[in-house]
């Protein structure tokens, strides 16, 4: 899986948030605070506010907050809204892909990738993160020796 600077900065965005509790932080006080360009991530809060995961407020005492709890956001739900579905071949869902002779099998494979990436991305949330509590599945996961090593 390929995750996109938007997506590994909406994340890093959207987790300073969770962990300011809740009040408006400005845009570029978050970029400053997690080292992201920020009119790259002011474009990234824009797509998030219309996506409905940021709410913004203007003003003095303004900037962008979550529009619902931390606990409520998996990061699925964010790389949904930047960069589309979680798993796709050839632009198309791995359900709708068909093979044929050797390959037939082949969709079985798309599918049970698509399942573990939620298993992971739809059971963590912003919150989870924020926190330093992660689900188990991810830290059984991100505990496994292997997982560190590159192939």
């Amino acid at each position: 899986m390929h995750i996109s600077a938007k997506v590994d900065y909406a994340v890093r965005a959207l987790v300073a948030l969770a962990a300011a509790g809740g009040g408006p932080v400005a845009g570029a006080t978050l970029a400053k605070e997690q080292d992201l360009p920020a009119k790259f991530l002011e474009g990234i809060l824009a797509e998030l506010r219309r996506s409905g995961i940021v709410g913004s407020q203007r003003g003095a005492e303004g900037g962008y907050r979550l529009a619902r709890p931390a606990a409520q956001i998996s990061v699925a739900d964010v790389i949904r809204a930047i960069d589309g579905p979680l798993a796709e071949i050839r632009g198309e869902r791995p359900e709708a892909t068909a093979y044929i002779g050797a390959t037939k099998h082949l969709q079985d494979v798309w599918i049970a990738v698509r399942a573990s990436l939620r298993a992971v991305l739809e059971r963590t949330t912003l919150a989870d993160i924020a926190n330093g509590q992660l689900p188990a599945n991810v830290r059984r996961l991100a505990a496994d020796p292997d997982a560190w090593i590159p192939h």
